[in-house]
């Protein structure tokens, strides 16, 4: 691809440059660490890979880490996977979120923002006085080190505070969005045997109440590992039989236990999207999770106590486990429960006025929906507080980041950032010391050493090729639940080169140092931000008599859009009319999730499989984005290769 794109949209004056967190961080790392002291970004992020143990352990001082013993050195096994950060060290994730509480007790450490978008503060100290008491009553009932408790639950403070009692005890959180259909939600709590559920009765989205009590039972009902329930009124309701009421366990004035475990023990369990078969129950640590975020959010991100922290996100998303680690830099984190569009397709801006957000991140799809709605933030909104507008999910494309120039503000810092579920961080992205240019992601993380490869694992730079990275990250899962010998884990990583981590994204590494991502060169389902497999929605979907079988394949567009059809073989006798497609679509929403709803139903002749009998999605998806039939698949390995001619035919059309 060309890099020929020498005028920045967006460059930092030299005051931003001198003042931020990874300016000041490089010059102490050089006195004290030796970090280069000149030479800006790329000499910092080249000593940051170069020499990982000095700079992990400047990352850990300047950000006053900590260690209730210390550690016997850095990195104590650097193999992937595998790798032994921080052996010998004891800490606590909780207690570092909540160390604001110390000097800050009366400022907000949490604003919650409903539909009515008006802003509800939780101080530091309120917010520490919460978790306190909540920490006590699970250790009351019973909840130990390495437990795991799980929360059906929105994006409301009980959901902060109950994560952060869970860490305080040394046991391990988990969590879905209650806009997550009951199957959906039990493929991934059943994996981990929640000892614990906090869950609502119901979430209010688009102006409407929706109900979940009869959802919540049938939780209850399928996970026999619950010893308590926790009900938490959001619609008002009456807690359930046997369940235990929030407000009686969040009452007391008790001052915080902070659990001092291993860097290595769990912190929460997120999930993969399940492409083939159950979601990967995917464990990362308490050290790793505090170290990765601290040097995200404080010198990537550049947050610090003045600012306030807005992402658009669910709990059911790895970006909200990211918006709540910043309180770790002091920062006051707002979480908004409701849709991204109600009353209107503003609402996003209108929060992040009301708010003062200072870095207001949300999805390249967002971004693209205000465009073409007509939306002018910087006219209609007092954005003046907002500094850095981040975005996610998927590519940001060009348009996109001139409208976010044109119709925000021309001295807006714009970071696209891409990362994943897997390491809950991000692999490239904002640097607040480099320039901006359109269509691509500022540069690769520090610590992080990213690279384009070719299938023979030669490095490339200005073509796409596979995302990888040849060095441990402190984030990257410490294994993945009920995988005893690692098997699944290094299949899902390490296979394609062995001991180097390929994450599934095809990209770009610029001759100056920037990173075009190009979308996944997976199957993985990526709508609004929240990932699914295929496998979910053909489980849901081939439950009618009428399917025989069919294919689900999600395609980046060029102009930022998400096109996700599903093609369906219908049984004999069957015909694709609207109370079939109705009924498709109604089993989709019910028993997965309204946003990934198909946007088209088309009947095929029949569904492509490998020889050894798997469906084809990614040759499919690559002949759909225009890639000749003879590079989008090996002919040798296809069970009937005529059946691809109509996904051949189809994408001409399109085109």
């Amino acid at each position: 691809m060309s890099t020929v794109n020498p005028q920045p949209l967006w460059q930092p004056d030299p005051q931003r440059i001198a003042r931020s967190q990874v300016t000041r961080f490089q010059a102490w790392a050089a006195e004290h660490h030796g970090a280069p002291a000149d030479g800006g970004y790329p000499a910092l992020h080249r000593w940051s890979v170069d020499q990982l143990e000095p700079f992990w352990a400047a990352v850990t001082q300047w950000f006053d880490v900590r260690f209730s013993t210390p550690y016997a050195r850095v990195l104590g096994d650097r193999s992937m996977p595998g790798a032994q950060w921080f052996p010998g060290a004891t800490l606590n994730y909780a207690e570092h979120a909540l160390r604001a509480a110390e000097t800050r007790a009366d400022e907000p450490a949490l604003l919650y923002v409903d539909e009515t978008h008006d802003p509800i503060p939780v101080t530091w100290s309120e917010l520490r006085r919460q978790v306190g008491s909540l920490a006590a009553e699970l250790r009351a009932l019973g909840v130990r080190p390495g437990d795991r408790v799980s929360g059906y639950l929105p994006n409301v403070p009980q959901a902060v505070v109950a994560l952060l009692a869970t860490a305080a005890v040394g046991a391990v959180w988990t969590s879905c969005a209650p806009d997550f259909g009951a199957r959906s939600v039990l493929d991934r709590f059943q994996q981990v045997e929640p000892v614990v559920l906090f869950t609502v009765d119901g979430y209010r989205y688009g102006g409407k109440e929706h109900d979940r009590r009869e959802t919540v039972t049938e939780l209850r009902r399928e996970l026999p590992s619950l010893r308590a329930v926790v009900h938490i009124p959001l619609l008002g309701t009456e807690a359930p039989e046997g369940a235990l009421k929030w407000d009686a366990l969040t009452r007391a004035d008790t001052e915080p236990v902070f659990e001092q475990v291993p860097f290595a023990h769990p912190l929460w369990v997120l999930y993969s999207s399940g492409t083939t078969g159950l979601p990967k129950a995917i464990v990362q640590s308490q050290g790793g999770i505090l170290v990765e975020h601290l040097k995200q959010l404080g010198l990537h991100c550049d947050l610090g106590p003045e600012d306030r922290f807005f992402w658009y996100t669910s709990t059911g998303w790895m970006m909200w486990n990211f918006l709540v680690s910043g309180l770790l830099t002091g920062t006051t984190v707002v979480l908004y429960d409701g849709s991204p569009g109600y009353p209107d397709t503003g609402a996003q801006w209108r929060v992040a006025e009301r708010t003062g957000a200072t870095l207001y991140g949300t999805s390249a799809a967002y971004v693209m929906a205000c465009r073409k709605a007509d939306v002018h933030p910087g006219r209609d909104f007092d954005l003046s507080k907002v500094q850095c507008v981040a975005t996610t999910g998927s590519p940001l494309p060009p348009d996109g980041f001139r409208w976010l120039h044109d119709e925000v503000r021309e001295d807006l810092w714009i970071a696209s950032v891409s990362g994943g579920t897997d390491v809950c961080s991000c692999f490239a992205g904002a640097v607040p010391t480099l320039p901006v240019h359109i269509g691509e992601l500022q540069a690769p993380s520090l610590g992080t050493d990213l690279q384009s490869w070719d299938p023979s694992g030669k490095p490339l730079i200005d073509e796409v090729g596979e995302l990888v990275v040849t060095n441990p990250m402190p984030s990257m899962p410490i294994h993945f639940w009920n995988d005893p010998d690692g098997s699944r884990y290094h299949g899902s990583y390490f296979d394609t080169y062995p001991g180097v981590w390929r994450h599934g994204d095809w990209i770009t590494l610029t001759s100056r140092g920037s990173v075009v991502i190009h979308g996944r060169s997976d199957s993985t389902l990526n709508r609004q931000g929240v990932r699914m497999g295929s496998a979910d929605i053909y489980e849901a979907v081939e439950r009618l008599p009428e399917i025989k079988e069919s294919l689900v394949i999600g395609i980046e567009q060029p102009d930022g859009g998400y096109w996700m059809p599903l093609f369906v073989h219908l049984a004999p006798g069957a015909a694709l009319d609207q109370a079939l497609l109705d009924r498709i679509k109604r089993t989709i929403r019910e028993n997965l999730s309204p946003r990934h709803i198909p946007d088209e139903v088309i009947e095929v002749p029949g569904i492509p499989h490998t020889l050894t009998g798997k469906r084809i999605e990614v040759p499919v998806k690559r002949l759909l984005q225009g890639t000749p039939l003879e590079k989008a698949v090996n002919p040798g390995s296809i069970d009937n290769l005529d059946l691809l001619h109509f996904y051949e035919d189809l994408a001409r059309k399109r085109a």
